[in-house]
């Protein structure tokens, strides 16, 4: 089934505004005309500041605009069971103490931190389903965890708490509940206080930042990670994870610029962060990637192709692109969204055939989130709306039912 088309969800929620095209894009500082080819169905798709913008004139947070997968949209139908479960452990009842886990004599904290990282691999497999069924418990038994033991031992539980619940907010953004997502990681914060991990504060202030940024505050996205990457770069930190958290801020920051119009500072951002990535290969990597940041030398260059393409710079971007040996521990999801970059870059430059290769190829290795990801039926649905049809587009748009 395919998702709402970008025009259709513009158009109806410019009618619940009351907003006529005109008034939408004074509002928004677009031209009208962009208003609309896009609920014409004449355009496709729209640039990352362009969205922010008309999610701004429209009064409405961004993800209401963006259908990344699998972002479920508001119908007013109550909540299903798994998402009923997953925000009564965030916000668990009130007055009510942690519950001790059932079948289990002692809790097992190098054992609920492998269940952690598997979390995290779910998360960036985009296993969504899955992860939402066991996180609840995932979240019970370290908020118990960090309530019995020693003073060390709960300072221990805090960090499981506050990582679970990173990884709780991560997933209530990418279901399309930012609200949820800030208690999650508001609580994730206070955890991380209480914790014996330094850096796990300055990690959750990223994922804040993200969260910023779906609900169109790139200002307080943008000073949030920067304020948190200053603190870090005071405190000269020396580790592999010192840095990659530092990295990642940085990219946060770049990213908020970049949505809000100012790729030369976003851009200057990430050739500081690429710089720094150099400084990764003297130091001892960490014990587990997953459980600090993406930040290398790949995840940068993954974001500075997406920023040109968000920004209408294809030729840079496939630059940026060429040649790239993505790294060990860049995550799935990170590869598909380079994969889909590339894909709309060989669009925008009227190269049809290089972009089916490329969605071949995402096909092969991510037909879950392709099939589901309104960006790739964006990009199909342009190519189908050109004279010249290379070979295996109709495959593709049979695939994601672009094809009539």
């Amino acid at each position: 089934m395919v998702s709402e088309h970008l025009g259709d969800r513009i158009a109806r929620l410019r009618r619940l505004a009351d907003l006529t095209q005109e008034a939408l894009a004074e509002r928004s500082g677009v031209s009208v005309d962009l208003v609309r080819k896009l609920e014409q169905k004449r355009k496709h798709s729209a640039r990352l500041p362009t969205l922010h913008a008309l999610s701004g004139g429209l009064g409405v947070e961004l993800t209401a605009l963006l259908g990344d997968p699998p972002a479920i949209p508001s119908t007013g139908e109550p909540d299903p069971p798994q998402m009923v479960a997953l925000r009564r452990a965030i916000m668990p009842p009130l007055f009510v103490p942690p519950q001790e886990p059932k079948g289990v004599e002692r809790l097992s904290l190098p054992l609920l931190w492998r269940e952690i990282a598997d979390g995290w691999t779910l998360y960036h497999d985009a296993q969504f389903g899955r992860l939402m069924e066991v996180l609840p418990g995932m979240i019970d038994d370290a908020r118990f965890a960090a309530a019995v033991g020693t003073t060390d031992e709960r300072a221990a539980g805090e960090s499981a708490l506050g990582k679970t619940l990173q990884l709780a907010g991560h997933l209530a953004i990418r279901l399309g509940k930012t609200d949820l997502a800030l208690s999650a990681l508001e609580r994730a914060m206070n955890a991380a206080q209480r914790s014996s991990d330094p850096l796990l504060a300055r990690m959750i202030s990223n994922s804040v930042a993200w969260n910023y940024q779906r609900q169109n505050r790139l200002d307080d996205a943008e000073h949030l990670a920067v304020r948190a990457a200053d603190g870090l770069e005071r405190e000269r930190g020396r580790s592999a994870e010192h840095l990659r958290v530092w990295g990642g801020l940085i990219m946060s920051a770049a990213t908020s610029a970049a949505r809000s119009g100012d790729y030369d500072t976003a851009s200057d951002m990430m050739r500081t962060a690429e710089d720094a990535t150099r400084r990764l290969t003297a130091l001892a990597p960490p014990a587990d990637g997953r459980m600090v940041s993406v930040f290398s030398g790949s995840s940068v260059r993954i974001e500075r192709v997406r920023l040109a393409v968000q920004h209408a710079r294809p030729e840079e971007a496939l630059s940026l692109a060429k040649g790239m040996r993505l790294g060990t521990d860049i995550p799935s999801s990170w590869r598909t969204w380079l994969l889909l970059d590339v894909a709309r870059a060989h669009t925008d430059i009227g190269d049809a055939e290089g972009a089916v290769k490329t969605l071949e190829k995402l096909r092969r290795t991510a037909p879950t989130w392709m099939r589901h990801h309104t960006h790739a039926v964006a990009i199909v649905t342009d190519l189908w709306a050109v004279p010249y049809r290379p070979p295996g587009l109709r495959k593709l748009a049979e695939f994601l039912g672009v094809a009539t």
